[in-house]
């Protein structure tokens, strides 16, 4: 996680103010908790559409 923060802090080159910097880091890692629990999920949407249709 830190080396893909490091990869696009150095795209980006110089920030204009600390609180850019923040933005950068905070929007990757808010994407990476978002991958995250979507990808470890145990239960798919696909399982819990069929359970909701079942008892429905």
């Amino acid at each position: 996680m830190n080396r893909e923060i490091r990869r696009r802090t150095s795209v980006v080159g110089i920030f204009p103010n600390e609180s850019s910097y923040i933005r950068l880091g905070t929007t990757y890692l808010m994407e990476y908790a978002e991958d995250w629990s979507v990808s470890r999920a145990y239960l798919g949407q696909e399982s819990i559409a069929a359970t909701l249709t079942t008892a429905a």
